[in-house]
């Protein structure tokens, strides 16, 4: 809300005075207690702040004068309830759309906007990415330059901006759901704050001008199977379990029938996506009432749509786990065979723990060991270190 109302090209000032807002709340609300409306409360402190910092800055006059006093002179009470109207989730979408300017490389768009608008660390960023620290720290380096260079605009994109954009908006929407769904917090396993947020901003998006379209439709689809399943995902402790050992009647039925009910929508028209994909393989392993009479055969279908449409060692990857499942350990790793992974997935964690558990069930233990320690060695949680020794049966199920 403050980039829309300041202009993006200010974020890190932007930034600095939210966080002391923040640090605001923290203080005072331990004396005083949280106000009826929160985050109204820090809304109207971070604007308050900003407006001084902005009054401060070298170059200041030019800065205000180009703000306008609509602007100015709006400080107010950090007691008011109000946000003036205005909808934070909308422009959460806005910003997303300004950060994928087509000045800035994809891999930076992406970079920024999960930092500042969704909240990501540089080593989440890394992860999602498939890259090193160093790497996300020059790029959003590099989106933040281009970002200050930006004029500052009060009207819309135009569709054609919008529509141009869009593949990069949809994109962080699932890199965003992604991360809730299996996180790579040392701590959660699972952030459904993230998913819920995620499903927000897509669906805000589906019901809008350049966003209504199959694409978003499916990519909607998809986080909704996914989230319905989120309840079976995790036992008393919080640990996460095994496909094989959900309790399915713990998924969300309603979620599920939604997640179908965006899938039909998103047959309309000709243009089949990733989405569409990825969201068809969800519904088999929702649909189906257990993990034995999954239909493999259709899921392997799938992820040969997948690999022609986005090509991707990650899908060559989860395509032989499919595969294996329908045709045996024999056929997955015959289908890695033929993929030479890049370096970052041949040094990754799933690489190493699909290799020890095929070749585990295909009955070469000596191999399967020494891809089993180097798997869990990578492992980036103890969560996931723990899945991995059950499902290469290292302990039992709890």
């Amino acid at each position: 809300m403050l980039s829309r109302r300041v202009g993006v090209q200010h974020v890190e000032t932007i930034e600095d005075a939210v966080q002391s807002a923040l640090m605001s709340g923290l203080e005072s609300w331990k004396i005083s207690g949280p106000p009826n409306n929160p985050s109204a409360w820090l809304f109207r402190v971070a604007h308050n702040n900003l407006m001084t910092e902005l009054r401060q800055q070298t170059g200041r006059n030019r800065i205000l004068a180009g703000l306008g006093p609509e602007v100015l002179n709006t400080a107010v009470h950090a007691e008011s309830d109000s946000f003036d109207a205005e909808d934070p989730q909308a422009d959460l979408l806005r910003m997303l759309f300004l950060c994928c300017d087509e000045t800035i490389p994809n891999e930076s768009q992406l970079v920024v906007a999960l930092k500042t608008l969704c909240g990501f660390s540089i080593r989440e960023i890394s992860i999602r990415l498939f890259t090193s620290e160093a790497n996300v720290y020059k790029r959003f380096g590099r989106a933040l330059a281009r970002l200050k260079q930006l004029p500052r605009r009060d009207e819309e994109l135009t569709r054609a901006e919008q529509v141009a954009r869009l593949p990069a908006v949809r994109t962080i929407l699932y890199l965003l759901f992604t991360e809730g769904h299996l996180s790579s917090d040392a701590e959660v396993s699972i952030r459904r704050e993230l998913c819920d947020e995620a499903i927000r901003l897509t669906s805000l998006l589906a019901y809008q001008g350049v966003g209504k379209t199959p694409e978003t439709f499916a990519l909607l689809a998809l986080m909704h199977l996914h989230a319905a399943r989120t309840s079976g995902r995790q036992d008393d402790s919080g640990g996460l379990l095994l496909l094989e050992e959900q309790d399915r009647s713990l998924w969300d039925q309603s979620g599920i029938q939604t997640g179908l009910e965006w899938l039909s929508r998103s047959a309309e028209g000709d243009h089949l996506s990733r989405y569409h994909a990825e969201a068809g393989i969800a519904a088999e392993h929702c649909l189906a009432s257990s993990f034995q009479e999954t239909r493999w055969d259709k899921i392997v279908d799938y992820y040969v749509l997948l690999e022609k449409m986005a090509p991707s060692s990650t899908h060559r990857l989860n395509h032989a786990v499919a595969l294996a499942e329908w045709r045996g350990p024999a056929a997955g790793l015959a289908l890695l065979e033929s993929l030479v992974p890049p370096t970052w997935l041949a040094g990754s964690f799933q690489w190493m723990a699909v290799l020890a558990d095929l070749h585990r069930r295909g009955g070469d233990a000596e191999v399967a060991k020494r891809h089993r320690d180097v798997a869990l060695e990578l492992a980036p949680t103890a969560a996931v270190r723990t899945l991995l020794k059950r499902r290469l049966q290292l302990e039992s199920s709890t």
